[in-house]
């Protein structure tokens, strides 16, 4: 423990058609390290605008336990909640006004998923880096231009106010809470208990190119793709690609551009970052080792695509990753 005295107040901030799992993740997770540690060191609480139930998105029905407008601070922390609601939260004057207020009245201040589109419209985000639902974050940052949305890491630290990505990151990010609140061993203890992996970092990316990008439907991009993906330590310029497939460079772009939303420099590069994030976790091979077999060719030229993916270096990422004890070098 820090030495903080007392159980910590935590409220959780729900609306009409907020996401159940934003709320429930948060709110298991602390209830779960009270439980393992054997004393309460979190008071959850869970609100709404007049206390009233909250009506999720799923369908389902959360009583809340105070009204938003009759809880005072000081908080150790604040966590508003994402959901398809959101849209609607941001347009309502009284919830922002109690948000901006309670967010003032806080140590720490957070949102999961969507919610941060409420710290933003409540003026807590302004000219901070957050995260976001990676399919919300565009819009977002069209209505919030003082705002840095970042659509791909799990949850982003700005000081003292946090942001996490879609749905279940709110795990990696409470987790994150009780480490920092309590230790390592009580956050493990929490992960194993919820059968859950032991808190992904928070740079960590939230979809991996293969999963957001759909099959593309062109044949000379799938080819393309193909290529790549098999023959990652082979030169894969946009020159060769091209060459490769019989087209110019430049009609290459635009198909890529297109089909897979990246041009085809920048797939191969965040290909080959993605594969060398999974052998620096799954191998015991050298940084170098990885670098030659993805294609890189010094550990330089890794090190920096790493760092423009995921925002940390090769050697941390793996020490991260394998925080829970896996085997294997850190060369």
């Amino acid at each position: 423990m820090d030495g903080h005295e007392g159980p910590r107040r935590i409220v959780v901030v729900g609306y009409p058609a907020a996401e159940l799992l934003d709320i429930a993740c948060v709110v298991s997770a602390l209830q779960i390290a009270n439980h393992l540690h054997g004393r309460a060191v979190y008071q959850p609480r869970l609100a709404s605008p007049g206390g009233g139930p909250i009506h999720t998105g799923t369908g389902l029905t959360v009583n809340a336990e105070v009204a938003l407008e009759r809880v005072r601070g000081p908080l150790d922390t604040l966590i508003v909640c994402g959901g398809i609601g959101y849209v609607d939260a941001m347009d309502n004057a009284r919830l922002l006004g109690h948000v901006r207020r309670l967010g003032r009245e806080s140590r720490r201040v957070a949102s999961v998923c969507t919610g941060a589109g409420i710290l933003a419209g409540a003026g807590l985000l302004d000219h901070r880096r957050a995260a976001t639902h990676w399919n919300h974050a565009g819009y977002l940052a069209q209505r919030f231009p003082d705002v840095t949305f970042d659509p791909v890491p799990i949850f982003v630290q700005d000081g003292d106010t946090y942001t996490s990505a879609g749905v279940t990151s709110a795990l990696d990010l409470t987790l994150s809470f009780i480490e920092a609140d309590a230790g390592a061993a009580l956050a493990r203890d929490v992960a194993r208990d919820l059968v859950t992996y032991l808190q992904r970092p928070g740079n960590q990316a939230q979809m991996s190119v293969f999963t957001t990008a759909p099959v593309p439907m062109h044949s000379v991009v799938r080819r393309v793709v193909d290529h790549v993906t098999t023959h990652l330590d082979a030169d894969l310029s946009p020159t060769v690609l091209a060459h490769h497939v019989g087209l110019s460079e430049r009609h290459l772009t635009r198909l890529f551009t297109e089909e897979v939303g990246l041009t085809a420099g920048r797939f191969v590069r965040r290909v080959r970052a993605e594969a060398a994030a999974n052998l620096l976790v799954e191998s015991d091979l050298t940084v170098a080792g990885i670098a030659r077999r993805c294609g890189f060719g010094t550990t330089e030229a890794l090190r920096q695509a790493f760092v423009a993916t995921y925002r940390v270096t090769p050697s941390h990422y793996r020490a991260t990753q394998r925080a829970s004890g896996a085997g294997g070098s850190s060369a």
